[in-house]
Formats: C-alpha cells, structure tokens, sequence
C-alpha cells in the first residue's frame, strides 16, 4: 500500500533539519497528536509523539493499492456464479479433468462387477473378490481427488454417464480369473493413456500446476499396477485353469492380509 499524508512527512533527515517545522505540520494535521519530542541517537535523531485525551481518528491519510494490484482487482469476477479461485486454467485443461474423472469412475464400476462375481458362492475366490473390491474402490479414490482439484482450481465438476458393465467373467478356454486379470491389464493401460493425454493438455496450455499433480500424484502409481498385473497375467498363464488358480487366489488373499 502507498500512503499519502501531509509534505512535512518527508521533511525529516539525520540530522532533525528541520524537526521543527515537522512538529508543527503534524500537530495541524491531526488533533490527536498532543506533545512531541526528540531523542538523538547514533544515527540521528528520532520523533516520539504522545497522545493526549484527544481520541478522535486520524484524517486526511489516503491508502491506494499498487497499480499492479489495481489491474489484478479488475480480473476478481463480480458475478456470484463465477469462481474467484480461478486463475490461469484453461477449459481444455476443464475438461480433460471431466473425462479422466469418467474414465476412472467407469474403471471403478468394472472392478466393482468383477468383486461380485468372484464374490459368489458357486466361483468363491475370495482373493480376487478382495483384491477386485480394493481395485474399484481405489478408481473411485482417484475420481474423487481429481474432483477436489476441479473444485480448488476454479472449475465445475461435470459427471457423465457410466456404461453398464459385464457380470460374466467366466471365459472357455482362458478361465474366468485369467480372463478378468487380462481385462484388467487392458483397464490399467487405458487409464494411463488418458492419464498422459490429460498431462499432455496440460503442458500444451502451459499449466505447469496441473501438470505437476497428474505427474506426482498418478503416473508413478500407475506405472507400478500396470507391472504388477502384468506379473498376475504370466502367472496365471502358466497355472492354467484347474487347481493352480486356486492356489493363485490363496497367494493373492495372503498378500493383501500381508500389507493390511
């Protein structure tokens, strides 16, 4: 802030020149100013003022923002159903947030559907149920972060519809876990190329922000379960269809009792 007051504002210097003709300038600019006095001290001298029972408020001191500030106060929406938080963020940077938001929603349903058919009594590998139900529930994670971070950058969350997804899991000559598994390599894969696209909407808008979050906070995380499914899919590749997805599922259930 700038502050303008009266000209003998200015008329101090080291050496209290002209101390007197201050004193006397800011005794007529405010009334509340009573007594003044002078300390000299190894630089100078010094003006302490004292106040008397006059208490009435200073007048006459004009505060003005900076010019810089003034043209920010311009681009402050006024309309009640604009954001103020948003600022350099792009509608296309908008509305790539609304699709990935869709694409992990519809993720999320697809493992959902996969935790309730291993779920049943008549497949019961709880260990695919389980590591299905955690899969759909880390999706859904992912779609509610992204919509915190609309919300934060200014932007609407807009949510679209989701597909309905397969109940069948079960596959003739594949089997239903190994089936499932490679769907959901497929799943993984898919989010990581819009994931990238997401990020490349960002660099192309210069939004080195949004950027930044897509990178640290999803990328890395993705790289890594695409790795460990593939590992799921050689794995069950080479157990078949019989007795060693059971024995697949038991290993998978211990894993996740393991981190838990």
């Amino acid at each position: 802030m700038t502050l303008r007051a009266a000209a003998a504002f200015s008329l101090l210097n080291t050496n209290g020149d002209n101390l007197s003709s201050f004193v006397s300038s800011a005794s007529s600019f405010s009334p509340s100013v009573q007594r003044f006095s002078r300390a000299k001290t190894g630089n100078g001298f010094v003006v302490c003022a004292s106040k008397g029972t006059n208490s009435r408020p200073l007048t006459g001191v004009v505060f003005e923002p900076f010019e810089e500030v003034k043209k920010e106060l311009m681009l402050v929406p006024t309309l009640p159903q604009a954001s103020l938080a948003r600022q350099k963020y792009s509608d296309d940077c908008e509305a790539a947030i609304n699709e990935q938001i869709n694409v992990e929603y519809n993720v999320s349903y697809v493992y959902h559907a996969m935790y309730a058919y291993f779920d049943r009594d008549n497949v019961a590998l709880k260990g695919l149920a389980k590591f299905f139900k955690e899969s759909s529930e880390e999706e859904r994670d992912h779609a509610e972060k992204l919509m915190e971070y609309q919300n934060k950058r200014g932007g609407k969350v807009k949510l679209q519809s989701i597909l309905m997804p397969l109940s069948e899991f079960d596959h003739a000559e594949k089997g239903d876990a190994l089936y499932a598994m490679e769907l959901t390599l497929s799943l993984e894969k898919l989010t990581n190329e819009k994931l990238l696209h997401l990020h490349g909407v960002a660099e192309r808008s210069k939004d080195v922000q949004l950027a930044d979050f897509v990178e640290s906070e999803y990328l890395t995380e993705q790289v890594e379960a695409i790795k460990k499914i593939s590992e799921y899919v050689a794995q069950l590749r080479r157990v078949g269809k019989g007795h060693g997805v059971w024995h697949f599922d038991q290993m998978l259930l211990e894993e996740q009792e393991a981190v838990a």
